[in-house]
């Protein structure tokens, strides 16, 4: 099997003692292909070296994080523009609006999202959504910006089925994870009602481990726990799903 962890940050801290372990892990279990969204420049020199050592099968995309917008976030945005001048990308991500920590700066998340979404769209790339009890908001953004350029990824979809087809209305697909495998995660209760051609598969590791990880360090191997539950739902085999969300991702992020 040919699998792609379209959204995973093995470059953060949590894997520098076993990075190499972790990669070779995940590529014996068929997930050849990691891409690496991108948080703020604090980061970005890490995702650059990984990306170095592993040219074949790391991708890399660059953008500003809603958690990391504060009031230095024009500079941010100014270092991801400079950013895209220097190095190939696969897209712009993860960018979106996070409610659930802090909404105090929720006009500077917008303002950045809106930004983002336009320096996409000049650069014909696909975005990566990071949406927490933020639907309404990113949507609104969204209709506002909507131009047949703009597409991408839902990262970490948890929403609602009638979400689910607004954003696929949108011209995205769906990021499904580890969420999928909790009891009372809801994604399992209509997920196979949403055609294939619109999934892609992650792991956002370290975070979001599926069960029986749950609560644990997440790697992108455990993409394989994902994959069997899909399949289950799905009611195909996992060669077939693995396929499947392979060919969206190729496409979607033009690998």
């Amino acid at each position: 099997m040919h699998i792609i962890d379209t959204h995973t940050h093995l470059y953060l801290e949590q894997f520098k003692d076993d990075i190499d372990q972790v990669i070779a892990r995940s590529i014996s279990s068929g997930v050849d292909k990691f891409i690496f969204p991108a948080i703020d420049s604090s980061s970005m020199q890490s995702m650059h070296d990984l990306q170095k050592k592993y040219p074949k099968n790391i991708h890399l995309m660059s953008g500003l994080h809603p958690v990391s917008v504060k009031e230095n976030y024009k500079e941010e945005l100014d270092l991801v523009v400079k950013s895209l001048n220097k190095h190939d990308y696969v897209a712009i991500g993860e960018i979106g609006i996070d409610l659930y920590w802090d909404k105090t700066f929720l006009k500077e998340q917008q303002d950045a999202f809106e930004f983002q979404i336009r320096l996409a769209i000049l650069n014909d790339l696909p975005i990566v959504i990071h949406c927490r009890e933020a639907f309404d908001e990113i949507f609104e953004i969204l209709d506002a910006e909507k131009c047949p350029k703009l597409r991408g990824v839902f990262h970490c979809f948890t929403g609602t089925l009638e979400q689910a087809n607004r954003a696929i209305k949108l011209g995205f697909r769906l990021g499904i994870g580890g969420v999928v495998t909790f009891k009372n995660g809801g994604l399992d209760k209509f997920i196979n009602q949403i055609d294939l051609s619109h999934i892609v598969l992650e792991t956002d590791s370290p975070y979001l481990s599926p069960v029986p990880y749950r609560g644990k360090r997440n790697e992108s191997s455990y993409i394989a726990l994902v994959l069997s539950k899909l399949s289950k739902l799905y009611g195909i085999s996992e060669v077939e799903l693995a396929e499947a969300t392979t060919k969206n991702a190729i496409k979607i992020f033009n690998l």
